[in-house]
């Protein structure tokens, strides 16, 4: 057995054991493949952790940039208590539909607001004084070092951040990489060494979803 297949049949093992009964999430992943969007979501046990950091949290105000089928939005959005509320940033429209579809069908959407657009030009219009508590970053990599810098501006001390796909198979050790994606992750990562606002860790991942890692920060 080769280390892909060791990989995603432990993901499995884990998945029969410790949330068997979340059809719901199994039926959005069936969605987004019928509909053809790229299958870039995060495994289920990533979109569990993803809801498990919420509770652990208590987040009440979450960001997320990224909708892509709204996967990850529902993980993270069946974690709120009542009255919260998940902000999530969609360049797509035609992927910000199919995600509002599988947000009724796990009845979340009330809630969450999806806002479509290039992320850029979105951020800046959210509101300042409501600062996010939990931010989600998965989109393009090369805009990262941008995104840290705008969500900063709506976070408060304790406000805790993640940051998906920084690993990239081993890619991020690439210095000369002509991959913007890598470029973009390996800047970002010269800022969090820089910036004294934050205090972070990152983590090698392997699973379903091949070898990766993210991130993980706190704004002090």
């Amino acid at each position: 057995m080769n280390s892909q297949d060791m990989w995603t049949n432990v993901d499995q093992y884990f998945l029969d054991h410790l949330f068997p009964e979340e059809t719901i999430m199994e039926e959005v992943l069936e969605v987004n493949k019928e509909a053809g969007l790229p299958s870039i979501d995060v495994s289920p046990t990533q979109g569990k952790l993803l809801h498990l950091l919420v509770k652990m949290k208590g987040a009440k105000n979450i960001l997320e940039i990224g909708t892509l089928g709204g996967y990850s939005s529902i993980w993270m959005a069946k974690a709120l208590p009542e009255g919260g509320k998940l902000t999530t940033l969609e360049f797509n429209p035609k992927h910000a539909e199919i995600a509002a579809a599988n947000m009724k069908k796990a009845g979340v959407e009330e809630k969450i607001e999806i806002i479509v657009g290039p992320a850029l030009n979105t951020l800046p219009t959210l509101e300042m004084n409501v600062p996010f508590d939990f931010i989600f970053i998965d989109a393009d990599k090369n805009n990262n070092p941008p995104y840290v810098n705008e969500v900063l501006k709506r976070s408060q001390s304790g406000t805790t951040l993640i940051i998906d796909n920084v690993v990239r198979s081993g890619d991020i050790l690439e210095s000369q990489s002509e991959d913007s994606s890598i470029q973009g992750i390996r800047e970002m990562f010269e800022m969090l060494k820089n910036d004294p606002r934050m205090d972070s860790t990152a983590f090698q991942t392997v699973g379903s979803k091949g070898y990766d890692g993210f991130v993980l920060a706190i704004v002090k």
